[in-house]
């Protein structure tokens, strides 16, 4: 096979729009991942605090136009790694530049996804293990 197997992460997807938000699932459940999903800023901050998650893939900009939101409670409230998703990558990357940990033009490659998630869940695993 020759593809790098990883562990099983668990995966918060947001998106305000719903057939995105399938794709999206299906793309990194097949991965291997475990995935739960919302469409809003509030949604995503309750399921944060409810529930450790190892990665969030949110777009920037949703319905409730709180994408910001979502990059700044993962990050700073539970150490969360993002991925933003976006059809306004350089608005959100100018918006949040330091924040979010990797920006992908909507629409994704479903292999770019997977890639980016995988690629983002190894530098923090590789982080943990070295207590960096």
């Amino acid at each position: 096979m020759g593809a790098e197997r990883h562990a099983v992460a668990k995966i918060l997807c947001v998106d305000d729009d719903p057939a995105v938000i399938v794709l999206k699932t299906a793309i990194l459940e097949q991965a291997g991942h475990t995935v739960r999903s919302c469409s809003t800023a509030d949604d995503a901050i309750r399921l944060l605090e409810e529930e450790r998650f190892d990665a969030v893939v949110t777009d920037w900009r949703l319905g409730d136009g709180r994408g910001r939101t979502i990059v700044e409670a993962a990050k700073s409230r539970f150490s969360v790694p993002v991925v933003v998703v976006s059809g306004y990558v350089g608005e959100a990357f100018q918006a949040a530049e330091p924040l979010a940990d990797l920006y992908l033009e909507k629409p994704a490659d479903p292999r770019e996804l997977v890639q980016v998630v995988d690629a983002l869940l190894r530098t923090r695993r590789d982080s943990a293990s070295l207590g960096i």
